[in-house]
């Protein structure tokens, strides 16, 4: 069956279990006035945790955009990329949106996302954060989102994580063979690595973000969007806004479905473990957590950790706005 048939087939399907009535587009968005634009870039990546940018195609189709498109980005690099326009909208880390934010990227965050998908991984040597003292600890490079999320954690169990901890800096394509190996004591882990490491039994989990705090009290992904796609097209960011609010409603409700859709489109190989991502993460939290409040609580603990210096009011002010989410709660009531 080509991929075209295949794509078809699980649209199809969606479509029955009530996803054709979130494709509507509501009455409201006539008052919106027209699309700007109606082309919009987004970022492709292995990790399946950004779900809801994944299923979100057809209900930007719905919302009139007609170039859709999603761009191979590394890892490391999301928020650069939508700060120097090389995508317009995407997901990533709250804590890297904040630090990208603190060295000047052009960033709009406009909502939060969703809760969980980081879990941290040791060997029998350490068995809680405590035990980090003195370990070596891999991370791609000193100041990547690994470091700075371990950094965070560290102090918070009050270790000094600049003496503490033997950073181990050698680029993330050798972190997982050193984890296995036992070079390095932790690695800090998302899927499908995470879902990886847990089928063969290698290493166990000391922090997972999705069910231990504080870490689950505030969003892991905030979406943001490239300032001047923003700025000139606030239509479009709202509808595509919009969307992937449906979309993450979709990845919260209809998790099967979703997972399937994220196969389709070519956005992971294994539909098991997809479907753990999603089961796993909360995506149904947007309604209910503050996004302003999760930036408060990383650009407090970066900036005593010396990893920024700007204060989260400085960030708050100079890279959010709020104004479309509080309108789509409204309208997207439960």
């Amino acid at each position: 069956m080509s991929t075209s048939q295949t794509r078809r087939r699980v649209l199809t399907s969606l479509a029955a279990t009530g996803v054709a009535s979130l494709l509507r587009v509501p009455r409201a968005s006539a008052a919106e006035g027209a699309l700007e634009t109606t082309a919009i870039r987004l970022y492709k990546i292995a990790n399946v945790c950004v779900a809801p940018q994944f299923v979100a195609e057809e209900f930007l189709r719905a919302e009139g955009f007609t170039n859709i498109r999603y761009i191979d980005a590394p890892p490391g690099e999301l928020s650069q990329a939508i700060g120097q326009g090389k995508v317009d909208i995407g997901f990533d880390y709250a804590a890297s949106f904040v630090s990208a934010l603190e060295s000047g990227e052009a960033i709009t965050l406009l909502a939060g996302m969703m809760v969980g998908c980081v879990e941290v991984f040791a060997n029998e040597r350490v068995q809680r954060l405590t035990d980090l003292k003195w370990r070596a600890v891999g991370v791609p490079d000193v100041g990547a989102t690994p470091h700075k999320l371990l950094t965070l954690m560290a102090a918070h169990v009050g270790l000094d994580p600049h003496r503490d901890i033997r950073w181990i800096a050698t680029g993330s394509a050798n972190l997982l063979r050193l984890f296995e190996k036992g070079e390095i004591d932790v690695f800090l882990g998302q899927p499908p690595e995470s879902q990886d490491l847990r089928a063969r039994h290698i290493g166990h989990v000391i922090v997972n973000t999705a069910v231990d705090q504080p870490w689950s009290q505030y969003f892991c992904c905030l979406l943001g969007g490239n300032r001047e796609y923003v700025r000139k097209h606030p239509v479009a960011a709202k509808r595509a806004l919009r969307a992937i609010l449906k979309a993450a409603d979709l990845c919260a409700t209809d998790r099967d479905g979703a997972a399937r859709r994220i196969l389709a489109g070519g956005f992971a190989d294994r539909y098991e473990y997809a479907l753990q991502t999603l089961s796993e993460n909360s995506y149904d939290k947007w309604r209910e957590y503050d996004p302003e409040d999760t930036i408060r609580f990383y650009a407090l603990r970066l900036r005593d950790v010396g990893l920024i210096k700007s204060t989260p009011q400085q960030i708050i002010a100079d890279g959010t706005d709020w104004r479309f989410l509080d309108e789509l709660k409204r309208e997207l009531k439960t």
